[in-house]
């Protein structure tokens, strides 16, 4: 009897033992992967820093307009060479390794430029910008918002936005929690957004803001981040603002973000992650006038909220 229960010990303790070693491997994988986030990089402070230089932030082409899925697996953005029509390019993460960047094709050949992805908090959808080639007349009427919708591990066949929406030059849409749709007028030179209503965007608003482009909109909604030309410093073409929401209604006076943000070169393209936590934007510079991705700690932001 002893000896059976000798035995029944060592093959509980055996048991355990390899229980605590899987959780063990689990949790160090867990671990790793996270670490693993934005490319293994060392997460910024407040001061920005080139994001992924040599793997999404290459020298010599401009990069404009990036977004990441809501497990931070994904990442989704839109560059071209001068003189070339933009492209979207993706990486995944795969295990504890970020594939390299390859060019995705959505609308396959019926738009010859397409931008500015964004990958819904749901993860189900991309909206994104599609235009004719930027040598054809007219060619500002074509910019249109797009979809493709997750099929499995794809997409969808990209389609047009079948919404007023796009009954004006349009393009950089991105989806707030609840659905709704905030994009830039370009025709108006103003912000706006549509109400999601059933699975449609059957009307649009203006959101109120007085001045930018390339606005985004927080994942709280409580602060929208927009690019616009500095009204008091004529040598800055755009820098990057920041409007927050107030509590009654409206939006506050727009609130630069200061110098540690902005430069003499132009910022553009804000967005923030899924998770609230990185500010990212473009950052044209002295090579030829094209630009790099930089990303800083959304706490700059957070820092010139209104007490």
């Amino acid at each position: 009897m002893r000896k059976t229960y000798s035995i029944l010990l060592l093959a509980g303790a055996l048991f355990l033992n390899a229980c605590n070693s899987k959780k063990q491997d689990s949790e160090d994988n867990d671990s790793s992967k996270i670490e693993n986030l934005y490319f293994g990089q060392k997460p910024p402070g407040l001061i920005p820093e080139i994001f992924a230089p040599g793997i999404i932030s290459l020298n010599g082409r401009y990069e404009h307009g990036i977004s990441f899925s809501p497990n931070l697996d994904e990442v989704y953005f839109s560059a071209n060479n001068k003189d070339e029509d933009p492209s979207i390019y993706f990486s995944k993460l795969k295990g504890l390794t970020w594939t390299d960047p390859k060019r995705t094709n959505f609308t396959k050949g019926k738009k010859v430029g397409e931008m500015h992805p964004f990958v819904s908090p749901n993860g189900r959808m991309i909206h994104f910008a599609a235009h004719d080639s930027f040598t054809s007349p007219h060619h500002k009427e074509t910019v249109k918002t797009w979809y493709v919708e997750r099929t499995g591990n794809s997409w969808s066949d990209a389609k047009e936005l079948n919404s007023p929406i796009n009954d004006d030059f349009v393009f950089y849409s991105n989806e707030a929690k609840n659905g709704d749709l905030f994009y830039t007028n370009l025709s108006n030179r103003k912000m706006y957004y549509a109400p999601k209503k059933n699975n449609q965007f059957p009307e649009v608003h203006e959101v109120g803001i007085e001045f930018g482009v390339h606005g985004f909109i927080s994942p709280s909604q409580d602060y929208i981040v927009v690019n616009a030309r500095n009204k008091e410093d004529a040598q800055r073409k755009s820098d990057i603002y920041v409007y927050f929401k107030k509590k009654d209604s409206g939006w506050s006076e727009p609130i630069n973000l200061g110098n540690a943000i902005n430069t003499s070169f132009p910022e553009t393209c804000p967005s923030i992650t899924p998770d609230g936590k990185y500010l990212f934007f473009g950052r044209y510079n002295e090579e030829g006038g094209l630009s790099n991705f930089y990303w800083v700690d959304a706490q700059v932001i957070e820092n010139l909220r209104p007490k």
